[in-house]
């Protein structure tokens, strides 16, 4: 195999120099630092040459919150290794891990979780959630509830308890869902996907989310001295009302 020409071992060289120093920015003085002139400035370079690199300041952010949801899946992935083979153990720590991570990268967390399209990093679809389910963080999420699917009796919702206006957006992201756990090499039965299973991934997201995003930004509507009991008191209430046993 040939090897990389210096020009294109040097282009790669400045284009990770540019992420990193992207990165520096977004952890030290949060997304709205992001800025390809800032990143200029911090390489000496001018900010027309990073144009040969990324066509615009979206680009850039959409390559950094790439970045930072694969750091994550890795992670999450690392906190994980050595568990017993038990779906539900490990979608509760990763629960967890997830809120530890968000609670120490706030910075990463605000832009890939809490950034409104049109706003700070307002490439197309850049705030993540399940609906980036081939990215690595919806995928590790979203293989170890397929794992509990799998294997556990769940109590979920029949289709008639899942709101009519609801179920056009449910059943395409259905489609998707089945296509991350059948590429994942799990023994996942279709039929165990139906709309109302559907529709209680998405709302233990949104409550995993919501209750992840008021801690991070302090928006608790009482002060709360123990914010770690709270957390595992959701996490219990959620596997109850689904049927789970966790520790």
């Amino acid at each position: 195999m040939d090897k990389p020409s210096r020009r294109s071992r040097e282009r790669a060289a400045t284009d990770h120099d540019i992420r990193q120093t992207a990165r520096a920015l977004l952890v030290e003085q949060g997304p709205e630092a992001v800025t390809l002139r800032a990143i200029a400035r911090e390489l000496g370079i001018t900010a027309p040459a990073l144009y040969r690199y990324y066509g615009s300041r979206d680009d850039l952010v959409e390559h950094l919150r790439l970045d930072v949801c694969a750091d994550l899946a890795a992670k999450l992935a690392e906190d994980i290794v050595g568990m017993p083979d038990d779906g539900a153990l490990q979608l509760f720590a990763i629960c967890r891990g997830f809120r530890r991570w968000a609670l120490t990268h706030t910075k990463e967390f605000t832009l890939v979780f809490a950034s409104p399209t049109g706003e700070v990093g307002s490439a197309a679809g850049s705030v993540t959630t399940l609906s980036r389910v081939d990215e690595p963080f919806g995928r590790i999420f979203l293989t170890t509830a397929g794992q509990v699917l799998a294997t556990q009796t769940l109590v979920t919702p029949s289709e008639e308890q899942v709101p009519a206006e609801l179920r056009d957006d449910l059943a395409a992201f259905q489609g998707e869902l089945l296509a991350v756990l059948t590429e994942s090499g799990l023994a996942f039965p279709a039929e165990k996907l139906d709309l109302g299973t559907t529709y209680l991934m998405i709302q233990f997201w949104a409550r995993l989310y919501g209750h992840v995003t008021l801690e991070v930004f302090g928006n608790y509507p009482i002060p709360v001295s123990k914010p770690d009991v709270l957390f595992d008191a959701m996490l219990a209430d959620l596997a109850r009302e689904i049927g789970l046993q966790i520790t």
